[in-house]
C-alpha cells in the first residue's frame, strides 16, 4: 500500500448511521483516530439528528438531509477551530447521531403496592401497569442532561428513572381524582390524560417528550377482588338464601373430597354457612311478619245509598235497611224511580240489579 493509499484510508469522507435496533437512542460515529476529510459527506436520515462536538463543546446540529462539510455549514465549529477563511485540511470532531423516532411500547408498573382511601372499602392497596411512548425532542438538552459522552445510549439506561417519574405522577393522579375504586376502569382515559400532561413538563427537563401514556390495569387486592366477585354472584342469583345454600353445598363437597388435612377449616366453613342460613331465615321470617302487618286489608267501602221518588218528591238517600223498610211500608215498589251517584237518569227500581234481592226478600201478604 502506498503512502497516499494509507493516508486516504485514515480520512473519513462519509458520515452516516443506519440503525437496525428498536432501542438505540444515541450513537456516536466511530471515528477512532481517523480524521474527517474536508468536503466529507454527512447523511442524516429522517428521524435522525446529527450533533458535532469539538473538544467537549457542542458545535453544529444537523437535521435530516445530505451535507458536504465546509465552512459555510459548520459555522460554530469553524469558529471554535479558528477557521477564518475556510479550511482545507482534515479535522477531528465527535459526531453523535440522535434517533428522534418514537420509542413505543415502553412498559411501566408500580414495583410495590400503594395505598388509597376509598369511601366504600376504606384503606386499600393497589397495583397498576401500563405502557408509554417517548421521543427525543431536544437533542442538545438530552446530550447535556442524560447522555454525556456515552457512545451508545439505549432506552434501558433511562427507563428506570422514567418509570419512577411515571409511578409518582400516577399515584398523585389517583389521589387527586377522588374516584371510587369501582369507577376506575371507566376512567382510565381521564387518569391517563392527567398523567400525560403532568409528565410532559417533567420529561422536557431531559430533552424528551412523552407522546402517549396508557393504563393497562389497576388491580385490587386478591381478597377484595374475591369478595367483589362473590357479591356479583350473589346479585346474579338474586336470592341470598340460594346463595348461602350454594356456598354450604360447596363447603360440604370440599370437606368430603379433602379427607386428609383441612378438615377443621372446612368444618368451620360449614358452620359459618349454617349460621348465615339461620340468620337469613330469621330475617326472612321478620320480613314476612312485617309484610303481614303492612298488608292488613283496608276497611270495607261505605254502603250504597239511593234517592227515591215518592209522590213526585225526591227523598233519601236511603241505605239497604231503609230501602227494605220502604218496600214493607208500600212506599217503594219495582215501578218506583230511584237514583244514586253515578247514574245518568232516574231508573225504575225493578230494573236495578243491585235492588232485586230486596224485592225478593219481602214476604207476601198474610192469608185472610
Amino acid at each position: 500500500m502506498g503512502f497516499w493509499d494509507k493516508l486516504k484510508g485514515e480520512l473519513i469522507d462519509i458520515i452516516e448511521w443506519t440503525d437496525s435496533t428498536d432501542d438505540t437512542m444515541v450513537y456516536r460515529f466511530e471515528r477512532y483516530d481517523n480524521e474527517i476529510k474536508n468536503g466529507a459527506k454527512l447523511t442524516v436520515r429522517e428521524s435522525q439528528v446529527a450533533v458535532f462536538v469539538n473538544e467537549g463543546q457542542i458545535a453544529d446540529v444537523f437535521g435530516p438531509g445530505m451535507y458536504t462539510l465546509a465552512t459555510q455549514n459548520l459555522p460554530i465549529l469553524s469558529t471554535l477551530k479558528g477557521w477564518k477563511h475556510g479550511f482545507s485540511s482534515p479535522f477531528k470532531a465527535e459526531v453523535y447521531f440522535f434517533a428522534t423516532k418514537r420509542f413505543t411500547g415502553r412498559k411501566w408498573g408500580t414495583p410495590n403496592v400503594f395505598y388509597v382511601r376509598d369511601a366504600d372499602f376504606g384503606r386499600v392497596t393497589l397495583r397498576a401497569f401500563g405502557t408509554y411512548t417517548i421521543k427525543i425532542n431536544d437533542p442538545v438538552m438530552f446530550m447535556k442532561e442524560v447522555v454525556g459522552t456515552d457512545h451508545l445510549f439505549t432506552t434501558d439506561e433511562i427507563e428506570s428513572e422514567l418509570r419512577s417519574l411515571i409511578v409518582t405522577s400516577f399515584i398523585e393522579a389517583v389521589g387527586a381524582s377522588g374516584l371510587p375504586l369501582l369507577d376506575f376502569a371507566q376512567n382510565y382515559k381521564k387518569l391517563s390524560d392527567f398523567c400525560e400532561q403532568k409528565l410532559g413538563e417533567e420529561f422536557k427537563e431531559y430533552g424528551l417528550e412523552i407522546t402517549k401514556f396508557l393504563i393497562s390495569s389497576i388491580s385490587l387486592p386478591e381478597e377484595l377482588q374475591k369478595k367483589l366477585d362473590e357479591g356479583t354472584g350473589m346479585n346474579m342469583l338474586g336470592d341470598i338464601n340460594k346463595y348461602t345454600q350454594m356456598k354450604a353445598a360447596d363447603a360440604m363437597t370440599n370437606a368430603a373430597q379433602n379427607t386428609s388435612g383441612g378438615g377443621i377449616e372446612n368444618m368451620m366453613g360449614m358452620a359459618m354457612m349454617n349460621q348465615m342460613m339461620q340468620q337469613n331465615n330469621m330475617m326472612q321470617q321478620k320480613t314476612f311478619q312485617n309484610n303481614t302487618v303492612t298488608n292488613t286489608p283496608p276497611p270495607p267501602p261505605p254502603p250504597v245509598q239511593y234517592f227515591v221518588s215518592v209522590n213526585g218528591q225526591q227523598s233519601g238517600p236511603f241505605g239497604g235497611d231503609q230501602l227494605q223498610q220502604l218496600i214493607v211500608q208500600g212506599q217503594l215498589n219495582k215501578q218506583t224511580y230511584v237514583w244514586k251517584t253515578g247514574m245518568a237518569n232516574w231508573v225504575a227500581a225493578g230494573d236495578v240489579a243491585e235492588l232485586a234481592p230486596l224485592f225478593g226478600a219481602v214476604p207476601p201478604p198474610p192469608p185472610m
